[in-house]
């Protein structure tokens, strides 16, 4: 899963876009496009834009005016309105498997609300359509667009509701997740293919910046209502087991974004994993954790836990406590479970939030690379950190290093070449991805 590039890349910088802040986007032919890595205001190279993913969406950013650069005066302008009209910036949020490169630019008026919880990546307008400085990171296809076909998706899902007519995290997964959230991940599970979800948790040890699934204080909205009940053992094994049984490139995953923490539902997934693995071998069980609770990890690799994806927006101690704030648990808890998990010689992920100005900046790099080659961790999940980038630069008091940083381009060459063990990808990879990869989890 290396990551891979796309067709039609340009060779002259894209037009700012805008928008008249009720739904109309439109182009400023005079500016160009441009970006940020933190505070720092850059062009991209034409060659790091693509056209805008399908799946894509644009979002208007309200409070916040577009910047763009003036080719003729050489400068950057901030737009306040264009032929008369008032105007509001524009960022791109990516779909699955692309990992931006640099956050949309813009100035922040005073009062302006927070931005919700998506990324804001940078966008421009060329050839007649939008492109973005963005990579494609994993060519697996699982969540495409192109692969869903909706009302076959929902005449599978009602089936499933009829097999399983009491089974509660059947009917959750049915009716929120598929049909509510359009979760691609549960969609694949009706669909009888690929990764499916296993939610289990209510609660969490951690108090999240950005979590989307619990938000204290209304400033900012949570995308998705958590889990509100604990599934049984028979409830999990019902669908998990023929999924498995049945499914091509078989993943079931816990830890999703409806829920909390699933370590906290420590003897329901020890339980769980064993008995899947009574009834079958095939696929990957996985974890997605905070891996706040290595005793809890180890007894999961002792029951059959296949491999384990550890979250983490910095690999500095600090800068982990500062976004995740802890309860009962700290950096040190983290890295014992990463311990673990490679002492039983199996798969371990980082899905580490990509932000651009402080992933690529040689101190997280030094960090990060440290933490890669002490654990040997094969694979490293890019995903885009779903924040209001001025809130994230605030609470975790980010220096404006935009200018020392490297371009997160350049950040994946250097690790790769001074870690050739290492792959990028987006998703969870499958058994035969892994032995692709030169490793069995």
């Amino acid at each position: 899963m290396l990551f891979c590039a796309m067709a039609r890349k340009l060779t002259k910088p894209p037009c700012l876009v805008a928008s008249d802040g009720h739904g109309q986007v439109f182009e400023i032919p005079e500016l160009q496009a441009a970006g940020r890595r933190l505070r720092t205001l850059l062009q991209p190279e034409p060659g790091d834009y693509l056209p805008m993913p399908n799946g894509s969406s644009l979002f208007e950013l309200p409070g916040r005016k577009p910047v763009g650069f003036d080719p003729v005066k050489k400068k950057w302008v901030t737009v306040e309105e264009y032929r008369g009209v008032p105007v509001t910036a524009v960022a791109a949020f990516l779909a699955p498997a692309y990992t931006q490169m640099l956050h949309a630019a813009f100035v922040t008026e005073p009062g302006a609300v927070r931005l919700p919880l998506f990324a804001y990546t940078a966008v421009g307008w060329r050839r007649n359509q939008f492109y973005v400085p963005a990579i494609r990171v994993d060519a697996d296809m699982r969540q495409d667009p192109e692969q869903f076909d909706q009302r076959l998706i929902q005449r599978r899902a009602n089936a499933l509701l009829k097999k399983h007519p009491h089974n509660r995290l059947v009917a959750h997964l049915v009716t929120n997740c598929v049909k509510r959230y359009h979760c691609p991940a549960a969609q694949n599970w009706a669909m009888g293919r690929w990764e499916a979800p296993i939610p289990t948790s209510p609660s969490c040890n951690a108090r999240c910046l950005g979590c989307i699934s619990w938000q204290p204080n209304g400033e900012v909205s949570s995308t998705q209502d958590r889990l509100e009940f604990v599934p049984g053992v028979e409830e999990i094994l019902a669908y998990v087991v023929p999924h498995l049984e049945k499914a091509d490139h078989a993943v079931v995953s816990f830890g999703q974004g409806c829920e909390g923490e699933p370590l906290l539902q420590a003897e329901l997934l020890i339980e769980a994993v064993r008995e899947i693995r009574k009834r079958s071998k095939r696929g990957v069980i996985n974890l997605n954790t905070n891996a706040s609770r290595p005793q809890v990890v180890e007894k999961l690799c002792e029951a059959g836990l296949d491999s384990i994806r550890v979250s983490l927006n910095s690999a500095q101690p600090e800068m982990y406590q500062k976004y995740f704030s802890p309860r009962g648990y700290g950096f040190n808890e983290v890295m014992e479970s990463i311990r673990t998990v490679a002492g039983f010689n199996r798969w371990i992920s980082l899905n580490y939030f990509i932000f651009p100005g402080f992933t690529d900046h040689p101190e997280e790099t030094a960090h990060l690379q440290k933490l890669v080659r002490r654990y040997n961790i094969p694979f490293i999940q890019m995903r885009n950190l779903n924040i209001d980038p001025e809130w994230y630069i605030e609470t975790l008091a980010l220096p404006d290093g935009g200018k020392k940083a490297v371009g997160i381009r350049a950040w994946m060459e250097q690790l790769k070449r001074r870690n050739p063990f290492i792959h990028f990808g987006y998703f969870n990879p499958h058994r035969e991805a892994m032995a692709s990869m030169g490793r069995v989890g």
